[in-house]
């Protein structure tokens, strides 16, 4: 083998030892999750608003690339006094860990057309969203603490 040839393999070989490994995927939010806490922080008042005790009701947000959805219900069908539904959606930005909801549905009309920040973190099958909440109009200004699970 020639000199040359034998010097070009030889750096070949060692800048390919020198190369970084490669990042570790991040965790995607895309998927289903369920509320498995919520807190409501208010001019320094905590309040744990799901789960309640007494009422039997479930939650679950949904992500695709672009879009989210969440809906909770009553889990006794509306046969009970007080029937429960809500539901909203929307499109989503995540950069790093900060992730901003544009709210264009929401059961609650007053809500849509609102935009929320918030951090947003995931550990192996949890995600939790903490940030600000406040819509004048309702006279809300509250930090949120939601918890959720990934539903497999």
């Amino acid at each position: 083998m020639k000199p040359q040839n034998l010097l070009a393999m030889l750096a070949l070989g060692l800048a390919a030892c020198n190369q970084p490994k490669p990042a570790e995927p991040k965790a995607s939010i895309i998927g289903t999750w369920q509320l498995v806490s919520d807190v409501i922080i208010t001019k320094g008042d905590t309040a744990i608003t799901y789960p309640v005790k007494g009422k039997e009701d479930e939650m679950i947000k949904m992500y695709n690339d672009t879009h989210f959805a969440f809906t909770q219900h009553d889990l006794k069908k509306g046969k009970i006094d007080t029937p429960f539904f809500s539901s909203g959606a929307g499109t989503y930005t995540l950069k790093g860990d900060d992730y901003t909801e544009h709210l264009m549905y929401c059961t609650d009309r007053v809500w849509e057309g609102h935009e929320f920040n918030f951090k947003l973190t995931i550990h192996n099958d949890t995600l939790i969203q903490k940030g600000i909440e406040r819509l004048d109009s309702l006279k809300i200004n509250r930090e949120i603490v939601e918890t959720y699970v990934r539903k497999k």
